[in-house]
């Protein structure tokens, strides 16, 4: 009994040593020779997706198409099977059940599954060809896959997180002005706007100062409000971006500080 109880324990310490590697393999960053190739391949997805949608390139090489959408959902069904498999292995989900779900519903295994969910539903469900025209759409999520794999992206996303109570705010005060700015256009302007959603449509045009000039105001007191509102888009778009550029600064000056007391 003794000698089987330490056979067992080999072979759990085994299976856990490995799943430990497969794990830390897809975890780390591009330098793994594995990652690379998942790299390219979700590089080369993309490029095929956009192709993809040119008529006379799909009709030409459909049967390449298809055989290169096969190979790839089964390379990252393998991948993200492999990831929720190999999560216990961490301290921070090593409950097989509850852990496992709650790593799966973080936004980067989200993303890989919607990567792989477009080829099954189909398969799984019979749907219209429209319907899967859509799904074929959110192949193109998979370029989102690169965000684990490079150190920039991870930068980018952990300021968004950092800031998004600042970029949130802002946006909530330019849909405030943005209403309310439709509203009086709306009033003052009825003969050119119909109803205040189409004034909404005018206001982010001349917010982001687009201008399509499909649709503008024609009175004075209307085109008064447009100019001030354009005015005002100039500096309120700009509020994001310096929000953002100020998180990349802090972002910095803390890996320097971290790489100072290293050394």
């Amino acid at each position: 009994m003794h000698k089987d109880e330490l056979v067992e324990n080999m072979r759990s310490k085994r299976i856990y040593h490995f799943k430990r590697k497969v794990f830390d393999t897809l975890e780390i960053g591009i330098d793994d020779p594995v990652n690379i190739f998942l790299v390219v391949l979700i590089i080369l997805n993309v490029i095929i997706v956009i192709l993809g949608t040119v008529e006379s390139l799909y009709v030409r090489y459909q049967t390449f198409f298809d055989i290169f959408e096969a190979f790839s959902v089964i390379v990252f069904t393998v991948e993200y099977s492999l990831r929720i498999w190999s999560c216990t292995s961490s301290k921070e989900f090593n409950r097989p059940i509850m852990d496992r779900l709650r790593y799966a519903s973080k936004p980067l295994l989200i993303i890989d599954l919607l990567a792989i969910l477009p080829f099954y539903l189909p398969v799984l469900f019979p749907v219209d060809l429209r319907f899967l025209r859509i799904l074929r759409i959110f192949r193109v999520l998979r370029v989102l896959k690169l965000e684990r794999y490079f150190v920039a992206l991870k930068t980018v996303a952990k300021v968004i997180k950092n800031k998004s109570a600042e970029i949130i705010s802002t946006f909530i005060v330019i849909f405030i002005m943005l209403v309310i700015v439709a509203s009086l256009m709306y009033y003052i302007e009825p003969q050119t706007f119909d109803n205040i959603p189409q004034a909404m449509w005018w206001g982010i045009v001349t917010l982001t100062t687009v201008g399509y000039g499909d649709i503008y105001p024609v009175t004075v007191s209307g085109q008064v409000i447009g100019a001030i509102l354009a005015l005002l888009g100039i500096g309120l778009f700009g509020l994001p971006a310096g929000i953002l550029a100020a998180g990349f600064i802090e972002e910095i000056q803390k890996k320097r500080s971290s790489s100072e007391k290293s050394l």
